[in-house]
């Protein structure tokens, strides 16, 4: 029980940087009635139910983006293609409602995948404007998958959940929302670090697919120890646990994501729907006349850890390689830069490509350093004497003239100085107390040897 309660705590006190999505909460029934009255765009849907009620909800903010940015990723650029047989046609089929209840129902999940009109128009945009975006995704799948279900199988969660990037990142492993919600699975800042990944100048292990989806395996199942009810984690998942929280709380103490629904903010009205609404169309893609793009996996990969900052240009130029492919096989490397001098660092690169680094490692950490590797461990600093310029200002003649003497009398002062010789001192002791040495005390004084009277004056400087 104490477990839960700090795990409850933790997730509310950063409820607001757990977002990942641009989530506005409503607090009140007036500013409902405002996003209400609002002009319906591009970014939106609005729904009508069976009373004649339109309610107006937002897309999740992958299901606006351009397929032209998808297309241009190097993975997709590299790997995947149009399939000659099949081809995604512009007619898109559509069916009775009993057809769409009929394929939800057989869908092979654990999660609830109700049908309603809500579920319907996003069906709709997957299956209408975004279609092609899906036959993007649908080929990008076997880039991602297994490592999302090896991720979701670790921590015993639901398979499904792997479309949850669907919605979040439409795949696209370099997404960075309006908020800065970063990677395939959209962490926040706050929430990367929270679930252990590293976020610093050099490095973002948000846009890491592996170690990502690890994390975000990890947060599920701490919001379903709170809830209890996947499709609540999900929603969570997109506003914060504290909103869902109030929701219920609004609600009468329901926890059912259907009957807290008016309570919840716009787009997470959307984020439940838009995740069947995936899991429908990845699964029914064939049914809607689309084709998944043709993909060629890529050739295997491999590790290897430096201790040594190195700039993955370097390794591009001694090896001969595609800087683009390192980065896209790095994604977490924010500048090019590995910084194995912090700590142990791992590049991945094609499975041959290895051990010709491990062969050529001296070339490459010397290509280039003083254009590529530019931080500096030791500098020296200029002696020359400075010349320091003041501002000008006016003053009378007698304010300068008063300054002026006050200057002369401090620099006469400071020109020289005695000390009184005590009894049984020694030269080398008095220049060291002094600040001086004891050739500089013979000189000033004109004294040869070591012979000083206690009592006599002695200059200093």
């Amino acid at each position: 029980m104490k477990k839960y309660l700090l795990l409850l705590a933790m997730l509310f006190a950063s409820s607001s940087a757990l977002l990942a999505q641009d989530v506005i909460d409503i607090d009140d029934d007036d500013e409902e009635e405002e996003y209400e009255e609002e002009v319906v765009t591009e970014d939106e849907v609005t729904v009508t139910d069976e009373e004649g009620n339109e309610e107006v909800i937002d897309f999740p903010e992958a299901m606006t983006y351009d397929l032209d940015s998808l297309m241009n990723l190097y993975m997709s650029k590299t790997y995947l293609s149009q399939d000659g047989d099949c081809r995604t046609a512009a007619e898109n089929p559509t069916f009775d409602r009993e057809v769409y209840i009929d394929r939800l129902r057989r869908l092979p999940t654990v999660m609830d995948m109700p049908y309603n009109e809500v579920v319907q128009k996003f069906i709709e945009r997957y299956s209408g404007r975004l279609r092609y975006s899906v036959s993007y995704m649908l080929g990008a799948c076997n880039f991602y998958m297994p490592i999302f279900e090896e991720a979701l199988e670790a921590y015993g969660l639901p398979l499904e959940l792997k479309y949850l990037p669907v919605i979040e990142s439409a795949l696209n492993p370099k997404a960075v929302s309006r908020v800065g919600a970063t990677g395939l699975w959209q962490f926040m800042l706050t929430t990367g670090k929270q679930y252990g990944l590293e976020v610093n100048s050099l490095v973002d292990e948000r846009r890491d697919p592996v170690k990502a989806s690890y994390a975000a395996a990890h947060y599920l199942s701490d919001l379903y120890k709170i809830f209890g009810d996947w499709n609540l984690v999900i929603a969570s998942y997109n506003c914060g646990p504290a909103n869902i929280s109030k929701a219920i709380h609004r609600a009468g103490g329901q926890k059912d994501y259907w009957q807290i629904y008016p309570y919840l903010p716009r787009e997470t009205r959307g984020y439940v729907p838009a995740f069947i609404a995936a899991n429908y169309i990845m699964t029914y893609y064939s049914d809607h006349n689309i084709c998944p793009l043709r993909t060629t996996l890529p050739v295997k990969t491999d590790t290897v850890v430096v201790s040594r900052n190195v700039h993955l240009a370097q390794v591009a130029a001694v090896l001969g390689l595609d800087i683009d492919m390192l980065r896209a096989l790095n994604p977490e490397y924010r500048r090019d830069i590995v910084p194995g001098t912090t700590k142990l660092s791992a590049i991945k690169m094609e499975l041959g490509d290895v051990t010709r680094f491990i062969d050529s490692q001296d070339s490459i950490y010397n290509y280039n350093t003083s254009e590529l590797l530019t931080r500096r461990d030791e500098v020296a600093v200029n002696d020359d004497a400075p010349t320091f310029v003041s501002k000008k200002k006016v003053t009378s003649r007698r304010s300068r003239s008063s300054r002026a003497s006050k200057r002369s009398r401090r620099s006469k002062a400071s020109a020289s100085r005695s000390v009184t010789i005590r009894r049984g001192e020694t030269l080398s002791q008095i220049a060291k107390r002094n600040g001086t040495t004891v050739a500089k005390l013979r000189k000033l004084n004109g004294i040869r040897g070591n012979n000083i009277r206690a009592g006599k004056k002695l200059k200093v400087r």
